[in-house]
């Protein structure tokens, strides 16, 4: 019997995706076990690999934490905990998709906002908190007084050059090599705002959302494009997302997740061959670029 470990958060296990995935499973005599970390203190000696496959929804550093003890010790994690970890940076997200030759805006990472104002000279900005998700600490800044208004808590401050965007955010999910869009305002407040309106997918925006996959080895992902002057841009990427809006979203995740644990009972990778190498797509050893002494004496490096 394939066993199964959901590492998330209370909540998404009653929300009508997940529940109904986790429903499906047990239903298909998938043993499906749900571990809320975040509900108790968890004693290392503890953490041990018990189950098939590991799924990694929930990624704050305790899980992540959680899941890379699990990944040392030789546990099949869906996503891999080092590519859940390099998707959730935004800084090495943005140099891996840019490698991979993906359209993305622009991007700096500073110590302190205040650092990025001779920047606004070329037009306003897109401040985020390099560690962000779900839309946490999203600044437009079209001047620099905007920039001490930003608080980072002593983080590092990531930014992208701002295009203006055609039309509503645009949401592209990926199940197991199926892409699927979804239009959606932000701010969404309402739930109606939240599920969006699917969209056909171009052959363009197909390939650009394999093409992310590709260039971090995953099947399970979700990407943020906006056109902007009639061209896509990938403006962030993310691990295991919520599918809000997407057909028949909780066969879709269920069927891919059994589909994994069974390569996984029948002793084969958990992901293709194409998994995710820190050198590339190309696999030869990366170059070692060195940072001009300018730029680190200013605070600011484009990525």
């Amino acid at each position: 019997m394939l066993s199964v470990c959901m590492i998330m958060v209370r909540h998404l296990s009653s929300s009508a995706v997940f529940a109904e995935a986790i429903r499906l499973l047990r239903e298909w005599g998938v043993r499906v076990d749900i571990w809320f970390p975040r509900e108790t203190m968890v004693n290392l000696c503890d953490v041990k690999i018990d189950h098939d496959l590991y799924v990694l929804k929930l990624k704050c550093e305790l899980a992540l934490g959680i899941a890379g003890t699990l990944f040392a010790e030789g546990a099949n994690i869906l996503n891999p905990y080092p590519v859940v970890r390099m998707m959730r940076n935004k800084m090495i997200a943005n140099k891996v998709l840019k490698d991979a030759g993906i359209p993305v805006p622009d991007a700096y990472v500073a110590q302190n906002p205040t650092m990025l104002a001779p920047l606004l000279d070329d037009g306003p900005l897109v401040v985020k908190p390099y560690m962000g998700s779900m839309g946490h600490g999203i600044h437009v800044v079209w001047d620099a007084d905007a920039l001490d208004d930003i608080s980072t808590h002593g983080e590092l401050v990531f930014a992208q050059r701002y295009r203006k965007p055609e039309g509503r955010d645009h949401k592209i999910y990926v199940i197991g090599g199926q892409v699927f869009g979804v239009k959606r305002v932000w701010p969404s407040k309402t739930y109606e705002e939240k599920m969006g309106e699917p969209f056909s997918i171009t052959p363009e925006v197909h390939e650009i959302a394999l093409q992310c996959g590709r260039a971090f080895g995953v099947e399970l992902y979700g990407l943020d494009i906006l056109w902007s002057d009639g061209k896509p841009y990938v403006v962030d990427i993310s691990s295991f997302p919520g599918f809000k809006g997407v057909p028949d979203a909780s066969l879709r995740i269920a069927d891919y997740i059994y589909t994994v644990g069974q390569r996984v009972l029948r002793g084969e990778p958990a992901l293709p061959e194409c998994k995710y190498n820190p050198c590339g797509i190309s696999g030869k050893k990366p170059v070692e670029k060195k940072i001009p002494d300018a730029a680190l004496e200013e605070g600011v490096v484009m990525l």
